[in-house]
């Protein structure tokens, strides 16, 4: 049961070559075992979103501004998450069809994909730096506070309630952090192996590294590799769930309706008048111009 395959190179080291290939099985099971207990969870035990908010309704002034689509994704985010989306579903199933018994030469494709996800990032971390709101991706205090108040309440102790979300929920930033790990380490390790193969891009050398370090090289991506069957898993099913259709209506269409924002969102943590679109964006450099 050990993790790691290890191999005794010509010098009679032992060094890591790759993952063992049963944490391919524990990533699945483990994404589905979440599928189902979630499933469990919400059918007979969760409280809808905001049934027990004490929060004080918008006043009618504040509710006069907000348009009746608000802009939620600019079409940069959404094209990059679609791109990211095929090139991380290409990836998964070149890098594990053969694994379950699919041969086909599956080399090139995989690391054509790799470079579409490289490329992809690149572009993201970029848009989201320069034309995005980058802070509003990851937790707060007040994020924090109201996920203890949650943890409070769920087990019964007196707790203020929790308030409405900014942009994003806590758990979409958990999500986005742990798969922002999991993507650099794939990308990171991905762009030095493919100096082991023929590319456009490099002069094959695979004696850049020692064994050693190829090794845990090896190991550190397939990690990641696994990681992701788990987390595509857990993204397409909160994509589908019943409460979530409109977060995923809006990665599509660019927008969630006034009442949506309003039932989900606080105004105050995320303003309307203050949206990261890439068209107010320009607006506002043309006018400082």
């Amino acid at each position: 049961m050990n993790p790691i395959e290890w191999a005794q190179s010509p010098w009679g080291q032992q060094v890591p070559i790759h993952i063992a290939w049963y944490l391919l099985r524990v990533s699945a099971i483990g994404g589905l075992l979440f599928l189902i207990g979630h499933a469990i969870y919400a059918g007979f035990w969760a409280k809808p979103a905001n049934a027990h908010s004490e929060e004080p309704a918008p006043s009618p002034s504040v509710v006069a501004q907000i348009p009746e689509h608000v802009a939620r994704h600019s079409l940069g985010a959404r094209l990059f998450h679609f791109i990211m989306a095929l090139a991380m579903l290409a990836l998964l199933l070149t890098a594990f069809l053969p694994k379950v018994g699919f041969r086909f030469s599956w080399v090139e494709y995989h690391w054509i994909a790799g470079v579409v996800l490289t490329i992809s990032i690149i572009y993201h971390i970029f848009h989201a730096s320069f034309w995005l709101d980058f802070w509003s991706i990851w937790p707060d205090k007040v994020d924090l506070e109201d996920a203890s108040r949650r943890i409070d309440r769920a087990m019964g102790k007196p707790a203020p309630a929790p308030r409405k979300f900014a942009k994003y929920p806590l758990e979409n930033k958990l999500y986005h952090l742990v798969v922002m790990l999991a993507g650099l380490a794939a990308v990171v390790t991905g762009v030095f192996m493919m100096k082991r193969v023929e590319t456009p891009f490099f002069t094959r050398n695979p004696y850049l590294f020692g064994d050693m370090t190829w090794g845990w090289m090896y190991v550190l991506h397939g990690l990641a590799g696994v990681a992701f069957v788990a987390l595509v898993t857990v993204h397409i099913y909160f994509a589908i769930r019943p409460e979530k259709l409109f977060i995923t209506k809006s990665m599509i269409f660019g927008w969630i309706t006034r009442e949506q924002y309003l039932e989900h969102h606080d105004p105050e943590r995320w303003p309307v008048g203050e949206q990261d679109s890439e068209t107010e964006q320009s607006k506002s450099k043309k006018v400082l111009a």
